[in-house]
């Protein structure tokens, strides 16, 4: 475990060096900050309730306080595609300060996006336009991780409709990405939920001077919910097409075997019959007025082929040749 401050450019700070610096506005991530992040937090003024819920079980929420304002977000984790993390946000004036216990790929990109000159010239807005680039880094994570679960998805759609190769595992992959996707949904829609609450006017929580940016932050994270819902709703398709295939190919199967079995049974059918007939005559046969007392036999061809004919008559009128 340890427990460290960082500036914006992502350089390890101790907490009296934070300290001094908060006054400054800007950004500051604590990462794993520990008892001493704690002590660190009270002291620069946030509400204890809202530092308590940094160090115990929290829920994605926000919160507007007297003299800050406190937001909880779940984000990815950087070990893994679906598991989240949270990260707990302090806004006052110009400051925006982070706390996290796990790696998030969010803040890399949010720290890249702190240097360009775009945000370093709207830091007049607030931390609430800090806020806004820091949402925006997390659906911008959540897009990349659908995007290459889509191009997963369309290979898996190729190899249903490949007629030519049975590929393994394919029924396994659809339902560990269905899966995946509920695991996703999971986490974009409560962001997309808090997105909303924010910009209700009631909750005073976003400026006027920042409402543009938090409608487009919006009208992203609802193209992320519809197309985590369209790749889970293609993911569902595939899995119906492959089994609709398999339960045809079954099907195709067990009618070979079914005429497979029906043309063996007619044959047994036909020769039981004969098989009856020579065990009955013994097969003596008096062939050429040989004076053998058995039936000759054109008489035994004769009652093999009459009752051959009616067993296939009989077949043919059951529709079982047909």
């Amino acid at each position: 475990m340890h427990s460290y401050g960082a500036d914006s450019a992502g350089v390890s700070l101790t907490f009296d060096e934070a300290s001094a610096r908060i006054t400054e506005g800007g950004w500051l991530d604590l990462y794993e900050p520990g008892e001493e992040g704690r002590r660190f937090l009270l002291n620069c003024g946030f509400h204890h309730l809202a530092v308590e819920d940094c160090f115990s079980e929290a829920a994605t929420r926000f919160y507007v306080y007297d003299e800050h304002k406190f937001v909880v977000l779940r984000a990815r984790d950087k070990d893994s595609d679906l598991d989240t993390e949270y990260i707990f946000i302090f806004l006052r004036g110009d400051l925006l300060v982070t706390v996290r216990n796990s790696a998030l790929p969010c803040i890399d990109d949010f720290r890249k996006r702190f240097g360009l000159r775009r945000t370093q010239k709207r830091k007049n807005l607030g931390a609430e336009y800090l806020l806004y680039e820091l949402m925006d880094s997390i659906a911008d994570d959540w897009y990349r991780m659908l995007v290459g679960h889509n191009d997963r998805l369309e290979e898996l759609e190729d190899r249903v409709i490949d007629p030519k190769t049975r590929y393994p595992n394919l029924l396994p992959d659809l339902h560990e990405m269905k899966q995946e996707l509920r695991e996703a949904s999971k986490s974009i829609e409560p962001f997309l939920r808090i997105v909303l609450n924010l910009m209700r006017p009631d909750e005073a929580f976003v400026p006027d001077d920042c409402r543009l940016f938090y409608e487009d932050m919006c009208s992203q994270v609802n193209e992320l919910t519809d197309r985590a819902n369209n790749i889970s709703a293609g993911a569902t398709s595939a899995r119906d097409t492959y089994l609709s295939q398999t339960s045809m190919r079954l099907a195709e199967s067990n009618q070979r075997l079914t005429e497979v079995m029906t043309t063996l049974t007619i044959i047994g059918a036909i020769m039981m019959p004969l098989t009856l007939i020579a065990g009955v005559f013994g097969m003596n046969v008096d062939e050429f007025g040989a004076g053998t007392g058995g039936p000759s036999l054109m008489v035994i061809f004769s009652v093999m082929g009459v009752f051959s004919l009616l067993m296939l008559g009989y077949f043919w009128r059951r529709g079982w040749l047909r």
